[in-house]
């Protein structure tokens, strides 16, 4: 038999056995979200408990994951993820070991097997994460050494956004690095891709598998290998084929004409829920053909195979799936609470992401001043200070991306500052824009807009905290302004240094409860938000804004959530948004919703940074 037809005969035989596949494969990640995720959940508030605060943010989160506390938290929670992926396989593994004609006694028996061989699959579970992380990590420090070789001269958003000939030899060089650890990994894998079964069928204790594993595998690598690349092969072009005639249903859609809206929506989300499905069956049966091509080369040395008295395995498993999709569907159509959110009036504001940043060069004057005409609530912007002590407008710790010029912002002087065209890259109209200072933009904005004053931090501040309040002080701008920093111990010392103003928390990714950080509102990346996360921040009494939202539809969907302020580059077309959505039904705001929830999109040109 060669390679291909060994592989796709694995095909056949899931196939042959969907019936009791795809129902277990969904019953048990059903099973496995209800046991998984509060022990998930125990691990990451028992490591944030280990710190000062009740939640860790971007910096602090890779500070603590390199402490002997933050380690051991990070492997047990990676091991409970890897714990359902060996959950899920090891029923499919065990139901064509058992010797059933019947495969939903099979899959009884392999389930009723797995359950006595939890906490060794849990330690089989712990060492893989090790093993892998101990290969990986002599690559990973190459890589990171690269990285600051070539990447660290200027501010990384530059590199981001023109990729110099620097950032393609970082490209080059870490992306051989990858190859190597490519190269190693699966080496070792197919030595160890016996492990699982010698745990499951053969009691094998975990700490001796892997080593086993490998004795058993010698002389079968080769093969293995290439089967495997086969079978990702066809799982990958199935793929394909299953988007492919997703996107053509889609092209269907006719959402140019708006009188045809409802029915644009009722159709893509029927696409979205078919396109869903048919990605759950092919991932049951991929797994199950994964399963197959590895009993291929195992070949127990055990007396007999475990087999327990199977049980009626079709009722429980229908009633899991059945009820679990009747509890969603309840959910979704019957809460209260969400059905409040989706009729209630709009209430979020309009915050202007460095201006409008879309429309206007970011964080200069013409940006601002076109984020207030076009109706920006608050106008968000960044401040650094200079070496003379100016406190200006400036994202990146130079002005490379801006204007090619390599000049630190804390090394440079106002004169300096002056002699530097921020707005030219984009559009000539816009040659004579200079970066502005905090007293500039501030001024501006009094009476007409509320600002949001991100403190940057580069590890060369002075007094910028200080600073920053004599300003608005002078301004008499206190109940107009609002400060917010990715850096917690900065909000921290704002609140201190001026308890009555409004402070809060940036944060790209967190771990631990957001809401129990100081400050009156926290502010966090689209793709991150949750109905949960917006309820414990409410319930707490503060506000929660996202960024960086551009896309109309994701506008709208963020407004239904709940969410109190949208920062967008686009805050013209938010305002739109906002007004359009409050004429609709719910009906219409819910399925604007759920679109987004299966990834529909409208297009909107691509910003050149869309980081906070």
């Amino acid at each position: 038999m060669t390679n291909f037809s060994a592989v796709t005969t694995a095909y056949r035989g899931a196939w042959a056995q969907r019936r009791v596949f795809v129902p277990v494969y969904v019953a048990v990640r059903l099973l496995l979200v209800a046991l998984i995720a509060p022990g998930v959940a125990i691990a990451v508030n028992l490591a944030v408990s280990l710190s000062d605060q009740s939640a860790l943010t971007d910096q602090d989160i890779a500070m603590f994951l390199l402490s002997p506390a933050g380690f051991i938290a990070a492997v047990a929670v990676l091991s409970l993820f890897l714990l359902a992926e060996v959950f899920v396989f090891s029923v499919m593994a065990g139901s064509l070991r058992m010797g059933e004609n019947d495969p939903w006694r099979a899959g009884s028996a392999s389930i009723r097997l797995i359950l006595t061989r939890v906490p060794a699959l849990f330690g089989f579970a712990a060492r893989f994460i090790l093993r892998v992380l101990l290969l990986a990590l002599p690559f990973v420090v190459v890589a990171g050494v690269i990285a600051w070789w070539t990447l660290t001269e200027y501010d990384i958003n530059y590199y981001l956004t023109f990729h110099p000939p620097s950032f393609w030899v970082a490209v080059v060089l870490i992306g051989f690095v990858v190859l190597c650890l490519a190269w190693v990994l699966i080496r070792r894998l197919s030595a160890w891709a016996l492990a699982l079964h010698l745990v499951l069928f053969e009691d094998c204790e975990p700490a001796e598998a892997f080593a086993i594993s490998t004795d058993r595998m010698e002389g079968k690598r080769g093969r293995l290998k290439i089967e495997l690349a086969l079978w990702l092969a066809i799982r990958l072009f199935i793929a394909a084929l299953i988007a492919g005639a997703a996107g053509v249903l889609f092209d269907l859609v006719p959402l140019q004409e708006s009188a045809n809206l409802r029915f644009a929506l009722i159709f893509s989300f029927i696409v979205a829920g078919l396109w869903s499905l048919a990605g759950l069956v092919l991932a049951a049966i991929a797994l199950g053909a994964l399963a197959v091509l590895l009993d291929g080369f195992f070949e127990t040395q055990a007396n007999e195979v475990p087999h327990p008295e199977p049980g009626n395995l079709r009722a429980p498993l229908y009633a899991v799936v059945g009820g679990a999709t009747i509890a969603l569907l309840i959910g979704l159509w019957s809460g209260q609470e969400l059905l409040e959110r989706i009729q209630a009036p709009d209430h979020a504001d309009v915050i202007g992401h460095r201006g409008a940043a879309a429309i206007r060069p970011e964080n200069t004057m013409a940006a601002v001043l076109k984020a207030i005409e076009d109706g920006a609530d608050w106008v968000e912007i960044d401040v650094q200070e200079t070496a003379d002590g100016v406190v200006i407008i400036a994202h990146d710790s130079d002005f490379m991306k801006l204007a090619g010029v390599p000049l630190k912002v804390w090394d440079a002087t106002m004169e300096d500052v002056a002699e530097i065209d921020i707005g030219s890259w984009f559009g000539p109209e816009n040659a004579s824009e200079r970066t502005p200072t905090l007293y500039d933009v501030l001024e501006a904005a009094k009476g007409k807009s509320k600002v949001i004053i991100e403190l940057k931090y580069y590890g060369h501040d002075v007094d910028l905290e200080n600073r920053v309040a004599a300003i608005v002080e002078e301004l008499e701008m206190q109940d107009d302004i609002a400060t917010m920093s990715l850096k917690y111990p900065a909000v921290q010392k704002m609140k201190a240094l001026r308890p009555g103003w409004r402070a809060g928390v940036l944060a790209a990714t967190a771990i631990g409860n957001l809401s129990g950080l100081e400050g009156d509102f926290v502010a966090v990346n689209a793709a991150t938000v949750s109905p949960g996360l917006i309820r414990s921040v409410h319930d707490a009494g503060k506000d929660i804004y996202v960024w960086t939202v551009n896309d109309p539809l994701q506008m709208s969907a963020m407004a239904s959530m709940g969410i109190d302020g949208l920062i967008t580059d686009r805050p013209a077309m938010a305002r739109e948004v906002l007004r359009v959505r409050a004429e609709m039904g719910p009906g219409e705001r819910l399925m604007l919703w759920l679109a987004t929830t299966f990834g529909l999109s409208i297009e909107t040109s691509e910003m050149r940074d869309a980081n906070p």
